[in-house]
């Protein structure tokens, strides 16, 4: 009797791709992508919304076929996605048993073949040896262990009957990665694995990370993840001949190296352009000389008064046709985020007076420990506090959209509030410019924002022109998350509210965001456990809640 088993290939491990493309509308959306990953190495990959991150994890993982190119894959693999389908009846631990799919089918054959030696039936011995050797290789009868040390460190549900649509979306996200970290596959895949993790989930995260014997390949705009995990970076932003960048030193070594990648591009397109002006000059003298009827000095032989003007041209034109050949395609110019003015003057309001004001108020269930404040015109205000303790729903308080079971809030009258929530609502099917004008048109027939104060959503610098017109349903989380961001600007709120604002953002708009909040005029309050950004804000006020059973 012969036994199939799956087992881990370990430090035999490959995965790799070779001239991968993949086009969209026309549009290239991955161009040559070329790496090999083995066990222990950890890539991350990097790129502004919409260049192809999840689709390049997506193409790994086997489930999208490139238009050209191969991806060749020895060993188990682990998948995290953004987005998490559920059906009504699987539970935590249905979830918990598809990443350990492989312990559970070799701990049914042991059972199998311990009885079949019991009876002593032929060949069983080996049969036992050989699925025995394959559970130790497994480490099989430590495999539930580990997830339930992953479940606790990330503050992830434990009951294996809960069903998952009884939970939230950053309980069901925590349930499966500790899924995937505990069953110990031979590469992971992440796609914004941070998500939905609090400072100590994080801290685990990292730690896991660098310590796996797993090849992982990383997606995150989380840049103390970056720091800290990835070992080379792949860029997939623009670059001079359309293909993606491979950086070693870490994170480090890929701002630096990026850096001076585009600077060389400029240059080297500064000095074509250059050229191309000296070659229309060269041409426009050499036809000027054959209108003229232009004769090389007396002395010159008659052939050559008779062609070297019309071989002037040829040259410039051989030189032109060589430029040409090597073209180098313009530096495209970045995406730059721009913070429309907010936090207006209120007529009768003073600089100095409060726009909201909450007194011991408390959500039953949700926030459970009363919290009172001030915010004044400019005010900050970082919330922190571990899943669970109510920052959300703080936020919706906050912004009148959740009413307090106990205690007084008071927004001014007139004041605009603006809250971005953790998630994107359902995408339509509307293009982003449809989408953005329809919230805009509402806003002024509610008599929320002037006509005179609308914000133009090209005004961002949030989206290209070729983005505008695509359905929001096709655009990346990242893209819908920057329509989210710029439908909630353009109400020109007072107070903006933002709830883990760098979920699925590039790390360039978290940049840019981040130091836009500095000095906009509005009031800001902010619920965030990106690291890089608490450490950018640490100088504001800050209010911890507490998580309460």
């Amino acid at each position: 009797m012969t036994i199939t088993i799956t087992l881990p290939r370990r430090a035999r491990a490959q995965l790799g791709a070779t001239g991968v493309h993949i086009a969209r509308g026309g549009r290239p959306v991955l161009q040559g992508v070329d790496l090999a990953l083995t066990p222990g190495a950890r890539l991350g990959v990097v790129g502004d919304n919409g260049r192809g991150k999840t689709t390049l994890i997506n193409v790994l993982a086997g489930r999208l076929e490139p238009d050209a190119g191969t991806v060749r894959c020895f060993g188990s693999l682990g998948v995290a996605e953004q987005e998490m389908a559920v059906t009504e009846t699987r539970t935590v631990g249905d979830l918990i048993d598809i990443e350990l799919v492989h312990v559970r089918e070799v701990l049914r054959l042991l059972d199998e073949a311990t009885v079949a030696l019991a009876e002593q039936g032929p060949g069983a011995a080996e049969v036992y040896a050989d699925v025995l050797d394959a559970a130790e290789q497994l480490e099989a009868w430590d495999a539930d262990r580990r997830v339930d040390s992953a479940l606790d460190a990330l503050g992830a549900i434990t009951d294996r009957s809960r069903l998952l649509t009884e939970m939230s979306v950053g309980q069901r996200y925590r349930v499966r990665l500790a899924a995937l970290l505990g069953a110990e596959h031979d590469f992971l895949l992440l796609d914004e694995p941070t998500n939905h993790l609090d400072a100590s989930g994080l801290e685990y995260l990292t730690e896991r990370l660098r310590s796996t014997r797993s090849g992982v390949v990383l997606v995150s705009h989380d840049r103390a993840l970056l720091t800290d995990v990835a070992t080379s970076i792949l860029d997939l932003d623009p670059s001079v001949d359309g293909r993606p960048r491979l950086y070693g030193g870490g994170y480090a070594g890929y701002r630096k190296g990026r850096v001076a990648e585009y600077e060389r591009w400029v240059d080297e397109y500064n000095r074509q352009q250059a050229e191309h002006a000296r070659l229309a000059v060269d041409l426009e003298a050499a036809r000027n000389r054959l209108v003229s009827g232009w004769r090389p000095d007396k002395g010159t032989g008659k052939h050559q008064r008779a062609t070297r003007a019309p071989a002037l041209v040829q040259s410039v034109h051989r030189r032109q046709e060589t430029l040409d050949e090597h073209a180098v395609t313009t530096p495209p110019p970045p995406l730059k985020f721009s913070m429309p003015a907010l936090g207006a003057e209120l007529d009768g309001i003073g600089t100095d007076a409060p726009l909201i004001r909450a007194e011991d108020v408390a959500v039953s269930g949700r926030l459970r420990t009363p919290v009172s404040l001030t915010l004044g015109a400019g005010s900050r205000l970082a919330v922190t506090g571990p899943n669970g303790a109510g920052k959300s729903s703080f936020l919706c308080v906050l912004a009148g959209e959740l009413p307090p079971t106990s205690g007084d809030l008071e927004i001014v009258e007139h004041v605009r509030v603006g809250r971005l929530a953790q998630e994107s609502q359902m995408p339509s099917g509307a293009s982003v410019r449809d989408v953005y004008d329809r919230h805009v048109g509402a806003l002024e027939s509610a008599g929320v924002v002037p006509g005179a104060e609308v914000v133009a959503l090209e005004e961002l610098g949030l989206f290209t022109d070729h983005d505008l017109d695509q359905r929001v349903r096709d655009l990346s989380m990242g893209q819908q998350r920057r329509l989210d961001l710029a439908m909630v600007l353009a109400a020109r709120p007072h107070v903006l509210l933002l709830d883990e604002p760098t979920n699925h953002l590039s790390i360039t708009l978290v940049d840019e965001l981040t130091e836009a909040l500095g000095v906009t005029d509005a009031v800001v309050v902010l619920a965030t456990h990106d690291r890089q950004l608490r450490r950018d804000i640490a100088d504001w006020p800050h209010l911890e809640l507490e998580r309460t059973s």
